[in-house]
């Protein structure tokens, strides 16, 4: 096997010389990473290519690209990649915090952007995910994530200088800039669509076409509607080309065709691409979906993993400190396959999101701490990413199995849920609003703010000043929860100050049929200048993250990623343990809207017969005393065993 490494090495070496390929002093360094590297590139996309005649054409070609990549990248880009390869566990550091918005709502584009880092570091901020900014049609783009060129912007938003820019800025502000890799599939806008649409075989053969409906057909059997509010099907007829082509999300959005080896070439030259502007994690968007086999979902197959993994292996090569997170909104045991130091270090944790709402619902924790006692554990090296909300909807993504297990039906449930959060079950504190109803099963999802989900807005509509207090302890609760359990907690802005929905988006025609949009809020100048006033809404919410974000930073007990899930003696309350050096964190939740009692001798089995202090107040917890949790209280409770050395 070295031998026939070294050969190859040669060979590229020589055809690359004769091609007057990039400086040749960055050999030395790419041909030893390559050697490591090519064993286990070569396996992967043999599995997938390796019966097609153009294989190897394409492999060398790839190689080639890749010393490109690897001889473009900035000094100062190399420099990160010298310091924080995968292994170096960064991803694990419990000091980082994370933040996500469009750059056009929370800013005025790149520049705007970069005058708010000072509000963000004043946030504790040390991760910024940039929400699509990408060149896009300008009326159906699915919120810039129908992609027309990876190597343009929308002009409203700056150009890909100012983007670089921006990185370098956040960089040197110690914050990482993250960005989504849209590689399932490109806009219908796209140079590869748009060749295709003029007839060009060789494009052609870059996504998915059908001549025959008949296929079409056989294929739809077993595939599900992404968006049932706005098309059937996954398969959209082009009569330019008298072609379906595939279209798992929008008509606008053409998947990629990955059984053509050139399709995954072409998109790993946009992945270094995108390093090299300075991204430092690529958040892999639809990865359940990039392959497609007949007879089967067409979700989460075998050659899904296969092709990240040759993506991780080939940054591996060319820009060795990117990191990848996986966007995987399926069953949690298929959510963990995408999870490995060799595919995605890290993940977003959908479940976490859909039981916390869950349990402020039913002010029972049982379903969320069973799954934090049974899928929170990962593989070394790689951490959740934890959050209330995103940028797209709430889904009941819990595990019939385990609600099973509680005397939960997981269909009936949902409904519950649904209701409830839409403001139309008895006793509900929600504002939400319904997002992709599909009357044939029943399925729906929904959209808010967290604060609007967690009561503020139907508190401030009735005037009541107990709700309001309420509903703030529980969006604090929540967050709470995102920033203690483990991983990288993730805030969506306009949260921090408590931002309610935005019924505006319905006066839009470009937003109007997406209800996704109430919880993409615009920057507010209002709130903003309130943050620091003690009395407000928005003020008690900012100093209570900003307060979260102090303490990850003062105490290594938050880079622990596993937690053990206590027995709180209450259903509403939630309890568990992180440790670390000697010390002792006992996160308490209360999901009640009622005081609850935690009798002395449970807490002191909680705080190991300590006296412990809670991190959010400074106030002293007693083992031998009661303890009241006032409704939807929060206590981060410490006890340090070294201290009594």
């Amino acid at each position: 096997m070295k031998r026939t490494l070294a050969c190859f090495l040669e060979q590229c070496q020589e055809r690359w010389t004769a091609r007057r390929m990039p400086d040749s002093t960055f050999w030395p360094d790419f041909s030893t990473r390559l050697e490591v590297e090519l064993p286990r590139l070569i396996e992967l996309l043999w599995s997938l290519y390796g019966e097609r005649p153009d294989f190897a054409f394409q492999f060398e070609e790839l190689i080639a690209e890749t010393f490109t990549a690897f001889c473009s990248r900035p000094a100062r880009l190399r420099e990160y990649d010298r310091k924080h390869p995968p292994e170096s566990g960064l991803q694990l550091d419990g000091r980082q915090v994370g933040a996500v918005a469009y750059a056009g709502r929370f800013a005025k584009g790149f520049k705007g952007l970069a005058d708010r880092i000072p509000y963000l570091k004043e946030l504790g901020i040390s991760y910024l995910h940039l929400m699509p900014f990408f060149l896009a049609p300008e009326k159906e783009n699915d919120g810039g994530y129908a992609v027309s060129s990876y190597r343009e912007t929308d002009p409203a938003l700056g150009s890909m200088t100012d983007l670089e820019n921006l990185s370098a800025q956040l960089a040197q502000a110690g914050m990482a800039l993250v960005v989504d890799f849209i590689f399932n599939h490109t806009s219908n806008e796209h140079e590869w669509a748009l060749k295709a649409k003029d007839g060009q075989p060789r494009f052609q053969d870059f996504y998915y076409l059908f001549a025959d409906q008949a296929e079409t057909v056989a294929y739809q059997a077993h595939l599900r509607d992404i968006f049932p509010e706005h098309r059937k099907g996954s398969f959209t007829w082009d009569a330019g080309m008298a072609r379906w082509v595939w279209t798992s999300f929008n008509s606008f959005q053409w998947d990629l065709n990955y059984r053509n080896p050139e399709v995954f070439r072409a998109m790993a030259a946009e992945m270094t691409g995108l390093a090299n502007r300075g991204v430092s994690v690529l958040r892999l968007d639809a990865v359940a979906f990039i392959w497609k086999q007949a007879g089967t979902s067409c979700e989460n197959l075998p050659q899904a993993h296969t092709i990240i993994r040759a993506f991780q292996s080939l940054a591996r090569l060319a820009c060795p400190g990117l990191l990848f997170k996986s966007e995987a909104i399926v069953h949690p045991d298929d959510i963990a396959k995408y999870i490995d130091l060799r595919e995605c270090q890290l993940s977003y944790n959908p479940l976490l999101m859909a039981e916390l709402w869950e349990a402020a619902a039913t002010k029972d924790v049982r379903l969320l701490a069973a799954s934090l006692a049974k899928r929170h554990h990962l593989p070394s090296g790689c951490a959740w990413v934890n959050y209330v909300r995103c940028h797209d909807d709430i889904g009941w993504t819990f595990a019939d199995e385990d609600a099973a297990e509680l005397g939960i039906k997981g269909a009936d449930h949902r409904s519950f849920l649904n209701e409830f959060y839409l403001g139309r079950f008895p006793g509900s504190f929600s504002r939400g609003v319904s997002f992709q109803y599909n009357p044939l099963n029943g399925d729906r999802r929904i959209c808010g703010t967290a604060a609007s989900l967690a009561g503020l807005e139907r508190a401030l509509e009735e005037g009541s000043a107990t709700m309001l207090e309420t509903a703030l302890r529980r969006l604090q609760l929540l967050y709470g929860i995102v920033y203690s359990v483990g991983g990288l907690p993730l805030l969506y802005l306009g949260d921090e100050v408590a931002a309610l929905n935005d019924y505006g988006y319905l006066q839009d025609p470009a937003h109007a049929a997406d209800s996704r949009w109430v919880h993409r809020p615009r920057w507010s100048e209002s709130l903003y200048k309130q943050r620091l006033d003690a009395n407000s809404v928005a003020g008690r919410m900012f100093q209570c993250l900003r307060r979260y974000a102090q303490l990850r930073r003062s105490y290594k007990l938050f880079a622990v990623q596993s937690l053990a899930v206590l027995d709180g003696g209450n259903k509403a309350i939630l309890a568990y343990h992180k440790q670390a050096e000697g010390q002792l964190l006992t996160v308490l939740g209360n999901f009640s809207e009622e005081p609850v009692i935690i009798p002395a001798v449970r807490l002191a089995d909680f705080l190991g017969g300590a006296q412990g202090a809670n991190l959010l107040d400074g106030r002293i917890v007693l083992p031998h005393e009661d303890l009241a949790l006032e409704p939807c209280e929060l206590l981060w409770i410490l006890v340090d065993f070294t201290a009594s050395e």
